[in-house]
């Protein structure tokens, strides 16, 4: 589980979550999601600390179980496929969990922050199947 490849993994998964999150939520959609929220729930200034321990926990955890899901066949297509996988629990399946029980955002909202997220989460996968394929032990002859 603490092996070089999982964490050199964990890393860039880390770098691209807590970037491409930044990136997406907090300048392109911004306006979008303001527009769709219900209820205004977000903090003035995140607290930084938190935020980073989440993307590195996050990031450590989709990073051992793709570890174990690839099964040593490591591809930016496979990386995608299992971020994907990941994006539609989180964004589908919890999302309209979460548009169930709280008033955060209306459908709209909901439904386009979980297309956001398969490929959010799908770009994760990339990212780290591609340093579990750079740094998987090479065969020999």
């Amino acid at each position: 589980m603490f092996t070089k490849q999982n964490l050199l993994a964990t890393l860039a998964g880390f770098l691209v979550m807590f970037l491409l999150g930044y990136a997406i939520w907090g300048f392109a959609t911004a306006e979008f999601f303001e527009a769709h929220a219900v209820n205004n729930v977000m903090k003035e200034n995140p607290d930084m600390v938190f935020l980073i321990l989440s993307n590195l926990i996050a990031a450590f955890a989709l990073s051992v179980i793709y570890g174990k899901w690839a099964r040593g066949h490591h591809s930016a297509k496979g990386g995608f496929q299992y971020g994907a996988w990941v994006g539609v629990f989180v964004g589908i399946g919890l999302g309209l969990l979460w548009y169930s029980t709280s008033d955060i955002f209306d459908l709209t909202g909901q439904l386009v922050n979980g297309v956001i997220e398969i490929i959010f989460y799908g770009l994760i996968g990339v990212a780290i199947a591609s340093v579990y394929k750079a740094t998987a032990p090479k065969e020999t002859s």
